[in-house]
């Protein structure tokens, strides 16, 4: 008989894509399949680079328990969603967070909005001290996101949905 493991109240409702077991906070997300590791994201690039990635990494876990999931062109950070994700470049970052509301800050590179409470802000990081209060409170509120607490109604919190067990349509192996 097999046990089964009683997962934390975050993770409980999470579907797991049958292919590439990644866990995602919607039945049947739409994504790329794929197994990447977070040593192929940073081999080959300079150790100032690899620096900054660490370093935004540690400021990332300081905001709680994070899964960071390596894919094809990004290194994401998912706490029941995605919330934040970084690409090394040759002498910087770029990365972005998901934030609940429109942050205009002259260190966003742009800002997408996808529904009134996703707005994709995209920066770039070339130095340490870039790295500094202001994008540890992006992250704290990027966390919430990842959270989807800003899906919280005054009511409560919104109900939570069961994932189905038919296989995705929506996975695209690599």
């Amino acid at each position: 008989m097999h046990r089964r493991h009683r997962l934390s109240q975050p993770a409980q409702f999470l579907w797991r894509c049958p292919r590439c077991k990644r866990r995602f906070a919607n039945a049947n997300q739409s994504h790329a399949c794929g197994r990447y590791t977070l040593a192929e994201h940073l081999a080959g690039k300079s150790p100032a680079v690899i620096a900054l990635y660490r370093r935004f990494a540690k400021m990332v876990r300081a905001c709680g328990p994070v899964t960071v999931v390596p894919e094809k062109t990004r290194i994401a950070f998912q706490v029941r969603m995605s919330f934040a994700a970084v690409v090394l470049k040759r002498k910087w970052l770029d990365g972005h967070v998901v934030l609940a509301r429109r942050l205009e800050d002259q260190r966003f590179r742009s800002i997408q909005t996808f529904s009134p409470r996703n707005h994709v802000h995209q920066f770039r990081i070339e130095t340490p001290d870039q790295l500094d209060d202001r994008v540890s409170q992006w992250l704290r509120e990027a966390y919430a996101v990842g959270e989807q607490q800003h899906l919280q109604s005054r009511k409560g919190p919104a109900p939570e949905r069961r994932p189905s067990n038919r296989r995705s349509a929506n996975c695209f192996p690599l």
